[in-house]
C-alpha cells in the first residue's frame, strides 16, 4: 500500500507564495524509481499536469502557465516532493494533487489533494 499525503495548501493573495509538500510512503516502495508529478484541478475543469520531476531528479518539466513561477523538487532521503509556487495568480486556484509514476511498471499512485486558493 502506497500512501501519498499533500500539505501546504491554503488561501493566499495574488502575488503571494505557497510551498506544497508531498510525502510518499509504503512497504516496499522505492521512491527513486518513480517520477513525481503535481497536477491541479480547478472547478469545472479537467485535471492538468503542472510539473514533473524525473525519478533521478535530473529533469523537470513545467506547464507553460506556471513556468518561471513554480519550482518542483524532491528529497530522496525523506521521500518528499515539493512545489514552490511564487507570484500566484487567481487562475492558479485549484486542488493540487501529487502523483507517483513508475514509467516502467506503469504503477501510478495519487494523493487526496490540497486546496490552493488565490484571492484578494
Amino acid at each position: 500500500q502506497v500512501h501519498i499525503v499533500e500539505s501546504g495548501g491554503g488561501l493566499v493573495q495574488p502575488g503571494g507564495s505557497l510551498r506544497l509538500s508531498c510525502s510518499v510512503s509504503g512497504f516496499g516502495f522505492t521512491f527513486s524509481r518513480y517520477a513525481m508529478n503535481w497536477y491541479r484541478e480547478a472547478p469545472g475543469k479537467e485535471r492538468d499536469l503542472v510539473a514533473t520531476i524525473s525519478s533521478t531528479g535530473s529533469t523537470t518539466y513545467y506547464d507553460a502557465t506556471v513556468k518561471g513561477r513554480f519550482t518542483i523538487s524532491r528529497d530522496t532521503t525523506k521521500n518528499m516532493v515539493y512545489l514552490q509556487m511564487n507570484s500566484l495568480k487567481p487562475e492558479d486556484t485549484a486542488v493540487y494533487y501529487c502523483n507517483a509514476e513508475n514509467r516502467e511498471t506503469r504503477e501510478d499512485y495519487w494523493g487526496q489533494g490540497t486546496q490552493v486558493s488565490v484571492s484578494s
